[in-house]
């Protein structure tokens, strides 16, 4: 059993929080005390992001983290590396990597060397299930759960389509835009995650436009999880010390903690 799935079972009916930061941004030194902190403030899986030059769902907050982590000369294999420093200290909380597929297609043994570094799940923006013919099973012998988007235009035909390749999770896009966007519809969410649930028993997390207590709470009582990320990149991009912004990320990341588990 993966280390998603692990946390899954372990969570019960208590719903996941998984929070997203951009590797390497707003420098090498922040991004695994950054980590920490979040599993410190209550995150059950964390989302870390490969800087990419084009990150097309991107709203500005993550775009910008991008180029500052690519300003820091962040590869794929400087993220490899921080997913392994991570592990001298954690070995249970699970690590997804999230970017787009030209970021890993020149690496030959990318399956092997991200499953050596300690990641546990993948998501690839720009890659629709029809094309992950030659990458899933790879990942598959690598213990690396490959998690696909479902869009809020996903016919339901192609929902259950992905949903049955679907392993670690599935990543709900909670509106049409880009992330950071302030427009979530929660009545339209739950109705589609109620569709969305019914037709499998693979996870459902929900991502964009989550980015408070509140919201998160009024999406995680219809979902398996929340995904936050622009909040959390906002807290990076001020640029304080790794150890403040660590301790910022932490208690913002306990806020979110408490508002998915409130009554």
């Amino acid at each position: 059993m993966s280390r998603i799935a692990t946390k899954f079972a372990a969570l019960g009916e208590r719903k996941a929080l998984v929070t997203f930061v951009t590797a390497g941004d707003p420098s090498l030194a922040h991004t695994v005390p950054a980590m920490h902190a979040m599993v410190a403030g209550g995150a059950d899986i964390l989302e870390l992001g490969i800087p990419f030059s084009d990150p097309e769902a991107e709203g500005p907050s993550i775009q910008a983290s991008s180029e500052r982590a690519l300003a820091n000369n962040v590869s794929l294999n400087t993220v490899l590396d921080m997913v392994r420093s991570f592990r001298e200290k954690d070995s249970d909380t699970p690590v997804v990597l999230m970017g787009y597929l030209n970021s890993i297609l020149a690496m030959t043994d990318f399956a092997e060397q991200a499953s050596s570094a300690g990641a546990d799940g993948l998501i690839m923006v720009n890659l629709p299930p029809e094309e992950a013919h030659t990458l899933k099973p790879d990942l598959a012998k690598n213990d690396i759960d490959l998690i696909f988007l479902i869009a809020p235009t996903t016919t339901d035909a192609r929902a259950k389509a992905i949903l049955s390749q679907a392993s670690g999770f599935a990543y709900y896009v909670s509106l049409k835009g880009i992330t950071g966007a302030d427009h979530l519809d929660t009545d339209q969410v739950a109705a589609r995650l109620a569709k969305l649930r019914a037709q499998s028993d693979v996870p459902v997390c929900v991502g964009f436009g989550i980015k408070d207590p509140e919201t998160a709470k009024a999406v995680g009582a219809h979902a398996d999880g929340v995904v936050v990320g622009s909040a959390l990149v906002n807290i990076m991009a001020e640029g304080e010390e790794p150890e403040a912004c660590a301790e910022r990320l932490r208690e913002s990341v306990q806020a979110l903690r408490n508002g998915l588990d409130e009554d």
